[in-house]
């Protein structure tokens, strides 16, 4: 008798028991903290990469430009990798193009031209 009862909790126990929730629950939340980060850390700094990347690309003589390192210069020179940076009167410094920060003035070549409408 006492084999029994004890055979019926068990088997009871083992009936009652909760289950084991499905993976795709599981990972529900690492998907979502993994889609949080792409769209407020990845993409942004994709975006930025682009678009320094055109700045680089757009370059050319005659545009007055700021380096990462804040010496400000008008371009003289285009290079392939590199270009050269008038600094003051009779100063020119040649820089890697990636370390243009930003275009200040376009040359006067652009400036001249009228948009087409």
């Amino acid at each position: 008798m006492v084999f029994s009862a004890t055979a019926l909790l068990l088997l009871d126990a083992a009936a009652s028991a909760p289950q084991a929730p499905s993976p795709i629950t599981q990972f529900a939340p690492l998907i979502f903290i993994g889609v949080i980060f792409y769209f407020l850390l990845i993409r942004p700094q994709q975006k930025q990469r682009k678009e320094q990347q055109k700045l680089i690309e757009s370059i050319k003589t005659g545009d007055k430009v700021v380096t990462s390192a804040g010496i400000h210069g008008m371009i003289s020179n285009v290079k392939e990798r590199t270009v050269l940076l008038k600094v003051a009167d009779n100063v020119k410094i040649e820089i890697d193009k990636a370390a243009v920060a930003t275009v200040l003035d376009r040359s006067s070549e652009e400036s001249t031209e009228t948009p087409a409408s």
